[in-house]
């Protein structure tokens, strides 16, 4: 699979990935008040119901998440190379 090019960015930071951290970064997870903004910008741009503003930062949360996706994944890698560590 070719990486995207977000994970061809974020890879100078994944090969500085200790394993203490990599577990760290596996088990980050939004806050309860932020999965729920999260949701409610969900609902309202499938609704269709979304002002600019919102979608700015519905749009902002989204990238933001991309990025914590990739280096929830390099950190994997990090972990499934190193499993003892």
């Amino acid at each position: 699979m070719t990486e995207s090019l977000l994970e061809q960015m974020l890879q100078p930071i994944s090969d500085a990935i200790s394993p203490d951290v990599a577990r760290k970064l596996v088990a980050l997870r939004a806050s309860d008040a932020a999965q729920a903004r999260i949701d409610q910008l969900a609902t309202a741009c499938n609704e269709g119901t979304m002002p600019p503003q919102q979608d700015a930062e519905y749009r902002t949360l989204v990238t933001t998440a991309s990025v914590i996706a990739v280096l929830q994944s390099k950190a994997r890698a990090v972990l499934t190379k190193n499993p003892a560590a």
